[in-house]
């Protein structure tokens, strides 16, 4: 990470308080390039963990309540400024827990309140809304997210890339994601780098 100061690097842990024991040495209060994350499946996940993410030295952090298995707020912790981001998904695996419309709403509102961006990556198999269960595989839960109109792009997060040498890279040297057309419909689009054109999608 510190010979790419002109790529975005993107961190999650469910561990965070081991994380402080193993930064690099000239790790100070951080790297421009580095977006630390912690999950936070549901209330007690959160406050056990984002009052660690606070402490830690890092300059740009953010939080993924994924698999999003139970309410979750976060009102007390983002007047800190520290949090430019919060990500959210459902459960995708066998036996998936529901996740709920309400719970994302409530969730989005309270991010676009502190205009901190908000993007629902996907739905989960089992998403419920109006006290009606759906069962959504692949595609369909990302679409679904996008579709909802859940997603809120808050203040732009300054990452301040730099060349090899420390200087600021240009705005037209920056790289700039391309997206196809399934990226259109795509729930990650938000926090997504862009299409390779690997096929594996169309």
């Amino acid at each position: 990470m510190r010979q790419r100061p002109d790529v975005k690097f993107f961190l999650l842990t469910k561990r965070p308080e081991r994380v402080a024991d193993h930064l690099p040495y000239n790790w100070g209060d951080g790297w421009e390039n580095v977006m630390f994350n912690v999950t936070c499946e549901n209330q007690r996940r959160a406050d056990e963990r984002i009052p660690i993410l606070l402490d830690l030295p890092f300059k740009h952090k953010g939080i993924m309540c994924a698999p999003f298995i139970g309410p979750v707020s976060i009102k007390e912790y983002l007047p800190s400024g520290q949090i430019e981001q919060v990500l959210c998904d459902g459960e995708n695996y066998g036996g998936a827990r529901p996740c709920h419309y309400e719970w994302v709403k409530t969730l989005r509102e309270e991010c676009e309140a502190s205009g901190v961006t908000f993007v629902f990556c996907g739905t989960g198999r089992r998403f419920v809304k109006d006290g009606k269960t759906y069962h959504l595989e692949g595609s369909l839960q990302t679409e679904q997210a996008r579709k909802s109109g859940l997603t809120y792009i808050g203040a732009p997060i300054d990452f301040k890339l730099t060349d090899e040498w420390g200087y600021p890279i240009p705005e037209e040297n920056l790289y700039k994601p391309h997206y196809g057309k399934r990226c259109q419909t795509c729930g990650m689009q938000p926090i997504c780098n862009g299409c390779s054109e690997c096929g594996k999608c169309q």
